[in-house]
């Protein structure tokens, strides 16, 4: 199939699709005797794999260690199941940043009353001493 059927099928676009094929991420497809490049259902599977673990927030060269994981027959479940427990404890503790920030930006916001005035909470909490971000202070 040719990159664009792929990227279809995919729903990776063709830039992404060249740029993972020229950074090695996924197999080297073959050529036909026109140069094109060729893909394979492989190349999907792989695709795939890449699309849905970035969507679980792992980053390209996690991605790449996935794809040599499910690639590799004497793999261990406990290796990949590691791997998502890492995932998964970055990703709560990132939760855990995010809601600490809505918090002080809620607070903030409620304290301002959001006139034509100068004075402005929001400005003075993020310039002040202690700022509400810095986390001694929390």
């Amino acid at each position: 199939m040719t990159i664009s059927e792929l990227a279809k099928k995919t729903g990776v676009s063709v830039k992404t699709i060249r740029f993972y094929s020229d950074k090695g991420i996924i197999s080297e497809p073959s050529r036909a005797e026109n140069g094109y490049r060729q893909y394979r259902d492989k190349h999907i599977e792989e695709l795939q794999l890449i699309r849905r673990a970035r969507l679980a927030g792992f980053d390209l060269a996690e991605c790449r260690e996935l794809l040599m994981l499910s690639n590799n027959p004497q793999r261990r479940s406990a290796e990949v199941k590691e791997k998502a427990k890492i995932k998964l404890k970055e990703i709560n503790v990132k939760l855990k940043e995010l809601q600490e920030m809505k918090e002080i930006l809620s607070e903030l916001t409620e304290q301002c009353r959001g006139d034509e005035e100068a004075e402005c909470p929001i400005i003075d909490g993020f310039c002040s001493h202690q700022s509400p971000f810095d986390t001694e202070s929390h």
